[in-house]
């Protein structure tokens, strides 16, 4: 591997998030480790895609994920959830955060709006456009 290969791929690495990689071709091999990262990084809010809801379904709109991740209900496990179902919200307010490559980014109401219900799992893995709340605006 040329010099400027390994300077291409420790950039890559450093950049991405990831904890560890391994690389290996023919006789070389090349380990990348990162330790001890414990601070909590949380990203600004990315426009959060809000859809409406077919007639045949309930009322409301749907607030969709931003992006994959893990969907968190509440800022941490032993703390209450950001917001429930009748909860209502200004907008900007947390829905709740999804966690991607260690960052945690905030998902804010579109709105005014009441919480009509939550439809995402605490702890369960989201995808671009899944459900995660579905609301009605005041």
């Amino acid at each position: 591997m040329e010099l400027q290969e390994l300077y291409g791929l420790m950039d890559r690495f450093a950049a991405s998030g990831l904890t560890a990689l391994e690389w290996e071709r023919g006789e070389e091999k090349i380990s990348l480790r990162r330790e001890g990262t414990t601070s909590l990084t949380m990203a600004a809010p990315a426009p959060v895609p809000v859809s409406s809801v077919p007639e045949e379904q309930e009322e409301g709109e749907v607030v969709t994920a931003p992006l994959v991740g893990v969907f968190y209900a509440a800022p941490a496990p032993e703390e209450p959830p950001y917001v429930t179902a009748g909860a209502q919200v200004k907008k900007g307010d947390t829905l709740c955060l999804i966690e991607a490559m260690k960052m945690m980014s905030e998902v804010p109401a579109p709105a005014d709006c009441v919480v009509e219900e939550v439809l995402a799992r605490d702890g369960e893995a989201v995808g671009v456009g899944a459900p995660l709340f579905r609301v009605r605006r005041l």
